[in-house]
């Protein structure tokens, strides 16, 4: 499925299975919300919930009257304001929480007060609402301690020490929404249904006496891309057309990142999957990526080409980026420049490593596989130029 329907192309045998996927959470939710709606990442959610005939509730902060128009119902309002959430959560029956402040720069407050009490409020929305299902999108950034990730998986403990004020954000989030799988304050309204019967020996309960329970899952999609990417490639093509993109670090390191439709599919297969008695992913957290680790300079010069630039060659060391990253941290901070500077130490140390997993899990427990290759994607983009 492509993110504008009127522009789709030939479905693969994989797209057809996200269809069927589709139509089966059709069959078990009947009204999603989905926060950061008008996201690169949740717009493309919301398109796939809306084609499969479920009602959608959005929510942002900005107006986006093109989802409108399509049929998602779009509430303004903000994360931390916690009764605003709630009335724009009531009717639903799933939740995808999407949104999030995202970025290398920028004081405390504006990441934690979005990321961290942002998702406890919608936690909080889900208990009150007695929502019992919620897939949160998390990021690989909650175990990037400074090194290579070299098809690293779940098993991966959150960094020690955060090189950013989002990564720590993220992961206490996404902690969060983890150990609120199975949590329920909501007791049984005839305490005699926990009693066993006498005659079979097995428990009685009743559909509209059994307690609350949240299940929930969060995806660690990484480094999302395609056409109308509002991040990532209109970045690298406007630092190649002005000649001031460069490489970092060593010439073999590799990146693993994810085409808008596959990380868009593996939301849709979580959320089927959390529809379940026994959801294999409840209280999980799973990488997620296109299973192609690539070098850098490959990911970066097959964006380039999709407008006919030309390939980067230019590199620089990892110590000279750090370098310069901490001169231009000091100097923003001093002149008190609220823009992202052209390199951090994040960023050095970010772009110098390599990034990629080992998604046996998600394959395992969602059934993901990856509908768009990174050559089909380019091409995707390219024709979307």
């Amino acid at each position: 499925m492509t993110n504008n329907p009127s522009k789709r192309l030939t479905l693969t045998p994989l797209e057809v299975q996200e269809q069927n996927a589709l139509t089966q959470l059709a069959l078990k939710v009947s009204h999603a919300f989905v926060t950061g709606a008008g996201g690169f990442l949740g717009k493309a959610i919301c398109l796939r919930l809306l084609a499969a005939g479920i009602k959608v509730t959005g929510f942002a902060r900005g107006d986006y009257p093109e989802l409108a128009s399509l049929g998602v119902v779009m509430v303004q309002g903000d994360l931390v304001n916690k009764e605003q959430v709630q009335q724009a959560m009531q009717g639903c029956d799933i939740v995808f929480h999407v949104a999030s402040k995202a970025g290398v720069w920028g004081d405390r407050d504006s990441y934690f007060c979005p990321n961290v009490k942002g998702t406890a409020n919608v936690i909080a929305a889900c208990k009150a609402l007695k929502i019992n299902k919620l897939v949160y999108t998390s990021t690989p950034s909650v175990t990037f301690a400074g090194q290579d990730e070299s098809g690293i998986d779940e098993s991966t403990p959150h960094a020690a020490q955060f090189l950013n004020y989002y990564a720590h954000s993220k992961a206490i989030a996404e902690k969060m929404v983890l150990d609120a799988n199975q949590a329920g304050d909501v007791p049984l309204e005839n305490t005699d249904a926990t009693q066993l019967s006498p005659q079979f020996a097995i428990p009685v309960t009743s559909p509209l006496t059994a307690p609350y329970v949240l299940k929930t899952v969060a995806l660690r999609p990484h480094l999302i891309w395609g056409p109308n990417d509002p991040h990532l490639v209109p970045r690298v093509l406007a630092r190649g057309r002005l000649g001031k993109l460069k490489l970092v670090g060593r010439e073999d390191k590799l990146v693993d990142t994810i085409y808008i439709d596959n990380a868009a599919y593996a939301h849709v297969l979580a959320a089927l999957e959390l529809c379940e008695p026994q959801p294999k992913c409840q209280g999980k957290a799973y990488f997620l990526s296109n299973d192609e680790p690539v070098t850098m300079a490959k990911m970066l010069n097959l964006i380039l080409a999709c407008d006919g630039l030309p390939p980067v060659t230019k590199r620089v060391s990892r110590t000279v980026a750090y370098i310069a990253g901490a001169v231009l941290e000091g100097m923003y901070l001093l002149l008190k420049k609220q823009q992202e500077p052209l390199m951090t130490r994040f960023v050095a140390r970010q772009l110098s490593c390599s990034h990629y997993f080992d998604i046996s899990a998600a394959k395992r427990d969602l059934g993901y596989r990856p509908l768009i290759s990174i050559d089909e994607g380019m091409k995707r983009l390219k024709a979307s130029r």
